[in-house]
Formats: C-alpha cells, sequence, structure tokens
C-alpha cells in the first residue's frame, strides 16, 4: 500500500481507507449502505490492515453510533496499528444541543466517541458539516484544546465551502492553533466540483483531499448502463433519494471511456475509477467501501498500478463539465488564448 502525507501535517495515510458506513446497518441510509456485524466487520478489518489499507473512517451519525461501536470493538489489541478517523456535527437525535459544532457538542461528542471506539484518542477528527450557528473562533479553539489534552491528535473538516474551510484556516492561523490538514470531500468522474475551488485551495493552503463516495453511489462500476438501471439490494436502487444527481447521457459517455481503458488494462471499471482519483492533486485518501470481502478485495486492487498519461485524458473528456460562474470564464480564457495566441 502507498502512504501519502496528509495536507501539511506530517502523517502519512494510505492511499486507501475504509468507510465503516456499512457497519451496524440502522435506519434507511445506511441499511442500504450494508449491514456488517461485529464478526464480519472484523474480517473486512483484518483483510484492510494486512493489505495497509490501516485508516477506517467513520462517524457518530453512522448509525446511530453503532459504526463506532462496531469499529472499536474490532480493533481491540491492535491499537497501535489503525489510524482511527471519526466525525461529528450532525445530529444524532432531536434536541437544541444534539447537533452543530458547539463547545458543549464537540466536548460531549469526542467523550462519546472515545467510549465507543473503546480508545483514549482519536487520530483525526472531522466537523461533518459547516455550522452557521456557532462562531468559527469558538469551534477552531475547541478542537485546539481537544488536541492539547491529547484527546484528538489531528483535526479536520468535511463537506465544507471553500470560504468557510478558508474562515477557518485563518482563524487558526491568526491564533497559533491547530489548523484543519484534511478535507472528506464528494469527488469522483461523476462529480468534478470539488476541482473548482476546494482543489485550488487544497493545494495553496496544504490541506490534503479524503474522497468519499469515489465510485458514485456505484454508478461507476459498470454495472449501471443504457436500458440497465442500478440491481435491486443496492444502494442506488434502494436509497436513490440520497445520491447526487447524474446526467445519464453523461453517466454512460463516462462508462463507455471506461470500458475501453478496462479493455487497455484488464481492471475493473472500479479500479479505475480509484485509480484515476489517486492521481488527481491533494487526493491523500480515497475512502473505499465494502459489503463483503469479495468488494473489499477488488477496491484493494485500484493500487499498485498507474494509469497511462492518455486514459487519463480519455476519462477526463469524458468526464468533462462545464464549470459554473466565474470558473467557466477562466476556461473560456484559456480556450481564447489557445486561439488566439499573442504575436511573436
Amino acid at each position: 500500500m502507498v502512504h501519502r502525507r496528509l495536507g501539511a501535517s506530517g502523517l502519512q495515510v494510505p492511499a486507501l481507507s475504509f468507510g465503516c458506513a456499512t457497519f451496524g446497518g440502522e435506519g434507511t441510509l445506511f441499511a442500504a449502505m450494508g449491514a456488517s456485524a461485529a464478526s464480519e466487520a472484523r474480517r473486512l478489518i483484518d483483510i484492510c490492515i494486512e493489505a495497509g489499507a490501516n485508516m477506517f473512517d467513520t462517524a457518530d451519525v453512522y448509525s446511530l453510533g453503532a459504526s463506532e461501536e462496531i469499529l472499536g470493538a474490532a480493533i481491540q489489541g491492535r491499537r497501535d496499528k489503525v489510524i482511527i478517523s471519526t466525525k461529528t456535527s450532525l445530529p444524532l437525535r432531536r434536541g437544541p444541543n444534539e447537533g452543530g459544532s458547539s463547545r458543549y457538542r464537540l466536548i460531549n461528542a469526542v467523550d462519546a466517541a472515545l467510549k465507543r471506539l473503546r480508545t483514549d484518542y482519536i487520530d483525526l477528527f472531522q466537523m461533518h458539516a459547516f455550522d452557521a450557528q456557532t462562531p468559527v473562533e469558538e469551534v477552531v479553539w475547541t478542537l485546539d484544546r481537544l488536541v492539547r489534552d491529547g484527546k484528538v491528535r489531528y483535526v479536520g473538516a468535511s463537506n465544507f465551502a471553500g470560504w468557510q474551510l478558508m474562515k477557518s484556516l485563518a482563524i487558526a492561523e491568526r491564533t497559533g492553533a491547530a489548523r484543519y490538514v484534511a478535507h472528506e470531500v464528494h469527488y469522483s468522474l461523476i462529480t468534478r466540483d470539488y476541482e473548482w475551488d476546494l482543489m485550488p485551495l487544497a493545494i495553496d493552503q496544504g490541506v490534503g483531499a479524503i474522497v468519499w463516495s469515489p465510485l458514485g453511489w456505484g454508478r461507476l462500476t459498470g454495472k449501471i448502463r443504457r436500458g440497465q438501471g442500478a440491481a435491486p439490494g443496492t444502494r442506488m436502487a434502494d436509497a436513490p433519494q440520497y445520491a447526487p444527481p447524474v446526467d445519464d447521457e453523461r453517466l454512460f459517455r463516462i462508462v463507455d471511456a471506461m470500458d475501453i481503458v478496462a479493455e487497455e488494462t484488464g481492471k475493473t471499471h472500479a479500479q479505475i475509477a480509484l485509480a484515476w482519483l489517486l492521481s488527481r492533486p491533494t487526493v491523500a485518501s480515497v475512502i473505499i467501501g465494502a459489503r463483503d470481502e469479495t468488494q473489499l478485495e477488488e477496491n484493494l486492487g485500484a493500487v499498485g498500478w498507474v494509469l497511462t498519461a492518455a486514459q487519463i485524458a480519455k476519462l477526463d473528456a469524458a468526464s468533462s463539465v462545464m464549470p459554473c460562474y466565474p470558473h467557466f470564464s477562466y476556461r473560456l480564457e484559456k480556450s481564447f488564448a489557445r486561439l488566439n495566441p499573442p504575436p511573436v
């Protein structure tokens, strides 16, 4: 397994990490993702550790804490061999202080997560969403205190807009507080919005991307095609309301390009989609999920080889979309420059 530096920190993380949202199966969304019990989860974790994919991503909201509990039980006796990433901010239950990133919520959330995970520290603690009701200073200073107390080692964000992430980084820099070293983001061949604002920011500020849903809710496995929808029992079939909308023709165009690359490389569509992400700037780790050992072994096969420049260009072209304003202006300017080169 290749390891990469996480943003501007000194922490090395595996290029592929394992997403534990499939542990527990509580609620409509997580039941559609998977329902791995403790014994199944332990076997998947065994395979990951053996392969070097030793970072495990979870959150308090995943199956209402059951994901953290199952992960914590599965890693007993080998805590020093794994990197744990967990998240908070989304509401667990009804109540005035049950969601968000206030000092009250963050301190309680960390203490509760430590108990569920059966550990005394969290390697990477991330804000699952931006809390517009809590001053950013309160969030940054509370996270810094948690780091100083030894309960958390690194902090990160997830699903932030560019200005939200930059404001947080600026306050941390100004005050000498622990800064976000990671941003867990939605990014794939069918969702390339990350490239418009967040990727340039991450390059400039040294924030490593941890990618979630790299297979676009199963759309990039090659199993969804023209005239062939999602199979029953899959997340895309059972909980489509949670999936981001995608233009069908664009998806089919991407799958057609992946067919060609698959024939050239002998790799599966899932492996190609993951390898493309691993070729992108700022990407530190890609979160893979699996309902069973077969899926996990396939996804782990995304490392140990690389796409050629021509293959990347083919996938780039098939998945390209015109950015929104003001980003399309820059693309048009580049096009004009190519059509009208300056005089020599």
